[in-house]
């Protein structure tokens, strides 16, 4: 028999050094065999999050409160109409391969964007997903200019992951300017009703959850 993933969606805004305790000790009870894989469902107040990775000439304005976190990457934003995807699951069960692992987040992003006649991308040298901009003006070197609409930045502990993805449904793109987004100067973000779709959260989640298996299957018993 099949060992189903939980799924937890929280309500209004979650305070970021209480999700950060909630998914350490969550990630912890996983690896003892205490709890099982979660992905949580959630949305911050405004603010910026510094990964491991994180330059400080890169914090260009500190206008949202900036959290130093464990995860990979560098510095992004988390705010109001951000999807923000905690993802715990066990990797001892699904392969310790955290290459293979990243892939499968951004695989997942990508059939949850198709899900909205979004074409998501993934480039080299440039964790997250990004939607192709040839509505606006190239870059000075004649190239097409991309925008990114999710990021990803994980941590593992005991091979078990915690932090995980965000997706800009319809955040306020303007807190963007006080940082440079995981250090890719050149290239701006995006969401989907930036995109032109209508989406609300509720749609999305309907999304993630649609195309999660197809990615993630389920752990036998």
């Amino acid at each position: 028999m099949a060992r189903m993933t939980e799924w937890i969606t929280a309500p209004g805004l979650t305070d970021y050094a209480q999700a950060t305790a909630f998914m350490e000790a969550r990630a912890t009870a996983i690896a003892a065999g205490e709890a099982e894989e979660l992905i949580w469902l959630v949305e911050h107040p405004p603010l910026y999050t510094a990964g491991t990775s994180a330059k400080s000439a890169d914090l260009l304005s500190a206008q949202f409160p900036v959290h130093e976190t464990g995860r990979g990457g560098q510095y992004t934003y988390h705010g109001p109409g951000q999807r923000v995807i905690y993802v715990m699951l066990d990797l001892n069960r699904r392969g310790r391969d955290i290459r293979a692992f990243v892939k499968g987040l951004e695989s997942w992003v990508i059939d949850a964007l198709a899900e909205f006649a979004l074409t998501g991308e993934i480039r080299d040298g440039r964790v997250g997903v990004w939607i192709a901009r040839p509505d606006k003006a190239p870059l000075p070197d004649g190239t097409m200019r991309e925008d990114k609409i999710a990021a990803i930045g994980v941590k593992l502990r005991k091979w078990v992951s915690f932090h995980g993805i965000s997706i800009n449904v319809e955040p306020d793109l303007n807190h963007y300017a006080g940082i440079v987004p995981c250090g890719i100067a050149g290239h701006g973000v995006t969401s989907l009703v930036d995109l032109g779709r209508p989406v609300e959260m509720a749609d999305l989640d309907v999304a993630l959850r649609r195309t999660f298996t197809q990615n993630f299957p389920p752990l036998s018993a």
